[in-house]
């Protein structure tokens, strides 16, 4: 769960980072008395759950409350990145001396923390460390030990951030572990010309497992600029996340999921979603996984890829069948079994005899055949 960057701010400051006095706002009437509350010259922030706002004309600085209201006015409705800007934030600018980065982000191959620092913020960190990994500082982090003074000023050094940099680094582990965040991220985090340190925008993903904890922010429900389909999903259970592409894919593990995303890729073809049904294949399952598929008029084929385990690959069959008892296919689609009970599964589905399933042995000749299907249209 991504929070907006006035709710991350809101967090680094009950935690003791300091942050730029803010007002949020929903309307372009409500910028200007703002303004005028914050001292006349703001930056007007748009709100939205994604990256890459200031080269999409999401980030303005206001020199007065007229323009405040007019840089509102225009930015509000705005779409960045397919989210739309519901709400704006309008913050005192800060005189800056130097900007840095700074974060920690679970790394779940190595089953710890890690803290990713640099001198050099105010950019895309990815672009940083590609262009001169040795700029960015990498630190694993022991979750039982925590970020200790010690375990602080080594991260402030390897980083070269400054010795007042240290307070701001356990601060920032107190939010990720107060909050149960599997991220946390301040960039750029800025030494303002009198010597303070002050953190101007931040970014926070909660663990989707401690919603229960974290009632004050799932409260106001689905994201504005939310797909509609992602909202459906989640209505039903379901993990999928919209794409820009014309395969609807379905599988059986994140894992799984993330694999045939790639191949379908390799095949020229685009995904267009991420749909994990996890170890259940009941027929509601897969109605619910098919109804939202195709509700997608983006999508021109449909791939099923399931590798049964626990799930038997004859129960997958047998719930796509009593699926499309009761949802109508109006697309082809390609289903891949492999593993337990593999080939009962595939008798099951050619007993069946829809005339839009077709049916592959491996990964990539499904991959292929619902590409080739897809841009056959």
């Amino acid at each position: 769960m991504d929070l907006y960057e006035h709710q991350a701010r809101e967090l680094f400051a009950e935690h003791g980072i300091a942050v730029p006095p803010a007002e949020v706002v929903t309307t372009a009437r409500d910028a200007a008395p703002a303004a005028r509350r914050l001292g006349g010259r703001v930056v007007v922030k748009a709100q939205v759950k994604t990256g890459g706002r200031g080269k999409a004309g999401g980030v303005k600085l206001a020199a007065d409350e007229a323009a405040a209201e007019l840089t509102a006015r225009r930015m509000l409705g705005m779409d960045i990145k397919g989210h739309t800007v519901e709400k704006v934030m309008l913050a005192r600018p800060v005189a800056i001396d130097t900007e840095f980065y700074v974060s920690y982000v679970l790394d779940r191959a190595a089953g710890t923390f890690l803290a990713i620092a640099s001198a050099e913020g105010g950019m895309e960190i990815e672009q940083v460390a590609e262009e001169r990994p040795e700029a960015v500082a990498r630190i694993p982090v022991d979750p039982a030990e925590g970020v200790t003074e010690a375990v602080a000023a080594r991260i402030a050094t390897a980083a070269r951030l400054p010795a007042t940099a240290v307070p701001v680094l356990r601060a920032l582990w107190r939010v990720l572990v107060g909050e149960d965040a599997l991220l946390v991220e301040v960039n750029p985090l800025v030494r303002t010309t009198d010597g303070h340190l002050v953190a101007l925008d931040g970014k926070i993903t909660l663990d989707d497992n401690a919603r229960f904890r974290q009632a004050r922010w799932a409260a106001d429900g689905p994201e504005p600029g939310t797909s509609p389909l992602e909202t459906e999903a989640a209505a039903k259970g379901l993990n999928y996340v919209k794409l820009d592409g014309e395969v609807g894919i379905i599988g059986n593990g994140a894992g799984l999921v993330m694999s045939t995303l790639d191949v379908v890729a390799g095949c020229g073809a685009r995904p267009a979603n991420f749909l994990d049904i996890g170890g259940g294949a009941s027929a509601q399952v897969m109605a619910d996984g098919l109804t939202v598929i195709l509700a997608d008029p983006d999508v021109k084929s449909v791939l099923v890829n399931v590798f049964g385990g626990i799930t038997a690959c004859d129960q997958v069959a047998d719930g796509i069948v009593r699926a499309l008892e009761t949802v109508t296919l109006t697309r082809p689609l390609v289903v891949r079994l492999d593993g337990n009970n593999a080939a009962r599964g595939r008798e099951i589905l050619a007993g069946c005899a829809h005339p839009l399933v077709q049916q592959a042995t491996t990964m990539d000749g499904a991959a292929r055949r619902a590409a080739d299907l897809a841009h056959a249209g």
